[in-house]
């Protein structure tokens, strides 16, 4: 077997499977091969990090309903189905139907959110614990940092009813799966209150389209009509996420400024 099958093989003799395209890596490290199990397409993806083994349980445990449906899981390894469908949220926002799409990802965001049967993995990680590093950002830099972070406190403070969150909700991680419909993938697996889910939709897919004339005013205005949310509560999730993002692109060398301006626009719509 070919050097980039070799994390694959223990799986294809335990679950059955076929290699049915090329193996690729994702930014966290993961290892992904698209396979066929039973005769239909299959993900099998090997986790390297934690979270992304925690998403593994996650995805697991909302059975299909709102996210892709898991096959099996055994450590490391998950078997989830391949969503085939060929259409593309990003696509959308870029082609001038960016109002359709901000109604899937609000539509989804429900599904994910409805009760299940079974008590929530114990792995997910709570809000005030995943802001953090915005705190630092905002002692050191004050500005945009501060206002996202001044929103966050007051938002943590007031927590609302929480349920389980996806934690990196945007466009790329939400599939077309033609008649199984749009389902997520890639979840970080967070738990708090329901409106921080959707602040991340207000950052993608690109800056340019998020901060586009009228545009976040426009999504708040349908985030706001399809999940009877607070409106000025989710702009301020919204500044406070931006804030959030900003910090970890500063953390990581990148350039902060995109993530500033959405914060400073959500704050100032608050208003």
């Amino acid at each position: 077997m070919a050097t980039l099958y070799i994390p694959f093989e223990p799986w294809f003799t335990r679950w059955g499977l076929t290699a049915d395209g090329e193996p690729f890596t994702t930014r966290f490290g993961s290892h992904l091969l698209p396979v066929c199990h039973d005769g239909a397409p299959a993900m099998l993806k090997i986790a390297v990090h934690e979270e992304e083994r925690q998403g593994g349980v996650l995805m697991a445990w909302w059975g299909g309903v709102g996210a892709a449906r898991v096959v099996a899981r055994h450590g490391d390894a998950l078997l989830m189905e391949r969503l085939m469908g060929a259409r593309s949220l990003s696509a959308m926002a870029r082609s001038g139907e960016d109002d359709q799409a901000t109604r899937i990802l609000c539509r989804t965001a429900q599904a994910l959110h409805r009760p299940r049967s079974r008590p929530p993995p114990q792995s997910l990680v709570p809000l005030d614990r995943w802001f953090h590093a915005l705190e630092p950002a905002a002692r050191a830099h004050g500005g945009a940092f501060e206002t996202s972070a001044t929103a966050a406190r007051h938002l943590l403070a007031t927590a609302r009813d929480p349920v389980v969150l996806h934690g990196d909700f945007h466009h790329d991680n939400v599939l077309d799966g033609g008649e199984l419909g749009w389902l997520v993938i890639d979840p970080k697996g967070l738990i708090g209150e329901a409106g921080f889910e959707y602040a991340n939709l207000f950052r993608n897919p690109w800056i340019d389209i998020a901060l586009a004339p009228g545009r976040l005013h426009r999504r708040a205005a349908i985030v706001v009509e399809e999940t009877g949310l607070d409106r000025r509560r989710l702009l301020h999730w919204v500044s406070a996420y931006a804030g959030l993002g900003a910090a970890w692109s500063l953390s990581s060398g990148d350039d902060p400024q995109p993530g500033l301006r959405i914060a400073e626009a959500a704050a100032a719509l608050a208003q």
